[in-house]
């Protein structure tokens, strides 16, 4: 592995120099991946894994959208797309890639399938370091390990097209065949990443948790609703406090963070904009820090998880997310937004800017 030091800290992460596609085939060349799950990841990790040239198929339940996909992406029902159960029984190594509240639901039918020497992969911790909730406990004599890619699906899939990949976390929870961690650095390979960083299923579903429910999304959108309603009750118009709140941001200042941090942001920006950020930056982070750890320990305590658990099992979870998304993209704000947006120089002479 080589030595990365990260801010003082010096960390353990696999290069694709030296763990490259060649040996990640080798390693997997007598492997059968059964990617169980063609929702979020699945589809990116099972046509990456293809692309790459590795033995994969794919299991996913009949007469779905999900199947329908699956077809439409090049896999032949009877020959690459199975029923979950089928493709489970065919593998040697399961992607267990269905959502986390479908994980629990159909554990029983995957573990009856998993052989010894089976690798378990899961690109997320929930469902083994909430087992207390998942009843997810894999047998002893397979290798249980994990591949999370940095990014959705989408992002996943759209980077290995165009050379550039994905860097993954990636972990070791049992290993029974002594080739788990051979296994998990080839299909953390196969499926596009760049850099793989090591982690335990713990910190990575932990960190994972906060995040989405943090700056990644939750946050960030709390955020944005305060500074838009706050504008617009101070008089300004609906273009304008969407203009200051998302445009610069997601057209303008976040490239500059990506590109180079974000001292380097700071520093490309006015006098002005700078002072009172610096300022500003402290204040914001006091006030949201109780949040944070409130949020921290939602996470450990397992909270978190049961309201996933519940909610998302409900027979009418679709339809209230979908009640909850339609709030959110009528609302003035991301109404505004889609305006704004279809006003960009690179959307002129569309229908629209979505």
């Amino acid at each position: 592995m080589a030595k990365i030091n990260f801010g003082g800290v010096e960390e353990d992460v696999v290069t694709r120099e030296e763990f490259p596609l060649s040996k990640a085939q080798e390693v997997l060349k007598d492997e059968v991946v059964a990617v169980l799950g063609y929702g979020v990841q699945g589809p990116a990790q099972a046509l990456n894994m293809r692309d790459n040239g590795i033995n994969v198929i794919v299991g996913q339940r009949e007469n779905s959208h999900s199947w329908d996909k699956a077809v439409k992406d090049g896999w032949v029902p009877g020959k690459t797309l199975f029923s979950l159960e089928e493709a489970a029984k065919r593998g040697t190594v399961l992607q267990f890639l269905v959502s986390d509240a479908g994980q629990k639901m159909t554990w029983p039918t995957i573990k009856a399938c998993l052989k010894p020497g089976d690798a378990l992969y899961f690109s997320h911790g929930f469902g083994i370091v909430y087992a207390d909730q998942t009843g997810i406990v894999a047998p002893a004599d397979v290798d249980v390990i994990m591949v999370a890619p940095k990014g959705s699906g989408t992002s996943v899939r759209a980077n290995f097209l165009d050379g550039s990949g994905i860097n993954s976390s990636y972990a070791v929870y049992q290993d029974a065949t002594g080739r788990a961690t051979e296994r998990t650095l080839a299909l953390g390979i196969a499926v596009g990443s760049g850099y793989l960083f090591p982690t335990t299923f713990q910190n990575e579903v932990f960190s994972d948790l906060t995040g989405e429910r943090g700056v990644l999304m939750g946050a960030l959108a709390g955020i944005m609703e305060a500074q838009y309603n706050t504008l617009r009750s101070h008089g300004h118009s609906p273009s304008e406090a969407f203009n200051e709140t998302v445009e610069e941001l997601t057209q303008s200042l976040i490239r500059l963070v990506s590109q180079n941090g974000m001292d380097w942001m700071y520093a490309n920006c006015s006098t002005t904009a700078q002072r009172g950020a610096l300022d500003w930056r402290h204040e914001f982070r006091k006030a949201t820090a109780p949040v944070f750890e409130k949020l921290y320990q939602s996470v450990v305590d397992g909270e978190e998880t049961r309201i996933v658990i519940e909610a998302n099992s409900a027979p009418d979870y679709k339809a209230k997310l979908n009640t909850e998304l339609s709030e959110m993209r009528e609302s003035e704000m991301w109404a505004a937004g889609a305006v704004v947006r279809s006003l960009r120089p690179e959307n002129w002479g569309k229908e629209d800017g979505k």
